[in-house]
């Protein structure tokens, strides 16, 4: 599965917009895609990535290019539109962000997930992810990769 981490820009934010997830994942991914755009502009650190799979917008994710105090780099958001899930894209938008991040010398990137959502507990885990604590800080199991 090949796909393409694009910036959100001028052409493509309100196709961005556009996506969503099924209406029983709102409870995993409440916050709608046009709320991170927003909020980007108002974040300094928050970098937003639309994912293509051959010129057609399957996902959208953002990361943190400055660390927290503890020098981890952290992925808010993931999400892959539901006309899209389950095909891979997911793990393949993931794999090329974790690699675009390695290529910025980030060495600690931290994601969380919802307790109960064992999709992207057992996606996590696959790419190296390992939980930080057994218990979920402000709602989410927090998880850790390594780099280098």
């Amino acid at each position: 599965m090949i796909v393409e981490l694009k910036p959100v820009s001028i052409e493509n934010w309100y196709e961005c917009t556009k996506l969503k997830v099924r209406p029983d994942q709102l409870n995993v991914f409440p916050a709608p895609v046009v709320y991170w755009i927003a909020e980007s502009k108002y974040v300094d650190n928050f970098e937003l990535r639309a994912v293509y799979s051959k010129e057609i917008l399957v996902g959208f994710l953002v990361f943190c290019t400055t660390p927290d105090i503890d020098d981890n780099y952290w992925i808010p958001a993931v999400m892959i539109d539901e006309k899209h899930q389950a095909r891979g894209y997911g793990k393949a938008a993931i794999e090329a962000l974790i690699q675009l991040m390695s290529g910025l010398n980030f060495t600690r990137i931290m994601i969380g997930h919802r307790p109960d959502n064992q999709i992207a507990e057992k996606l996590y885990e696959s790419l190296g992810f390992t939980k930080v604590s057994e218990e979920a800080i402000d709602g989410e199991i927090i998880r850790l990769l390594q780099i280098g």
